[in-house]
């Protein structure tokens, strides 16, 4: 079998290493740190590294899209679902239009540490269930860029989709 004759050309890996830089904090609610590995507004898709600090309850979200999210280290629980507590080793699957709040037991003795696919946007509400905002591949670009100046994390990088341009 010939190879293929059109090829995407790469002078090296696109690649991350979290243990290279700080994570950011504060960006998406106290108590998270978060570490960018792909950011593609264009197509809706975010990957990020989070830790949550123990005690964090994120508000209550919908998912206009698909969710992958890995637990590495500590433990976390939607309301919704109390008894199914997502330890080290979980890997759970979250379907479009899926609602939920997340939350991590205070008694934990570290950081929560998770590795997430987000695909299309979580709309965030308050606990009254009045409406806080859309939070989307674009909206964590704009807070990653803006908190690598603010944090000093000059040394961070994270893999974003090119745009593609047309010319006639």
């Amino acid at each position: 079998m010939a190879l293929p004759e059109i090829v995407t050309h790469q002078d090296k890996l696109l690649t991350v290493d979290t243990n290279l830089g700080k994570f950011l904090e504060g960006l998406l609610h106290p108590g998270i740190k978060a570490y960018p590995l792909f950011l593609d507004p264009h197509n809706g898709i975010w990957v990020l590294r989070v830790k949550f600090a123990p005690g964090v309850t994120l508000p209550l979200h919908f998912h206009t899209g698909t969710v992958h999210l890995y637990t590495m280290s500590g433990a976390w629980y939607y309301t919704e679902y109390p008894d199914q507590v997502q330890r080290a080793g979980s890997y759970l699957y979250e379907p479009a239009g899926s609602i939920h709040q997340l939350n991590t037991f205070p008694d934990n003795t570290e950081d929560t540490d998770t590795f997430m696919i987000v695909t299309g946007s979580n709309v965030n509400f308050a606990d009254d269930g009045s409406f806080i905002n859309i939070m989307d591949a674009g909206m964590i670009k704009a807070w990653v860029d803006q908190a690598i100046k603010d944090q000093g994390a000059t040394q961070m990088s994270y893999i974003s989709a090119p745009v593609a341009k047309y010319t006639p």
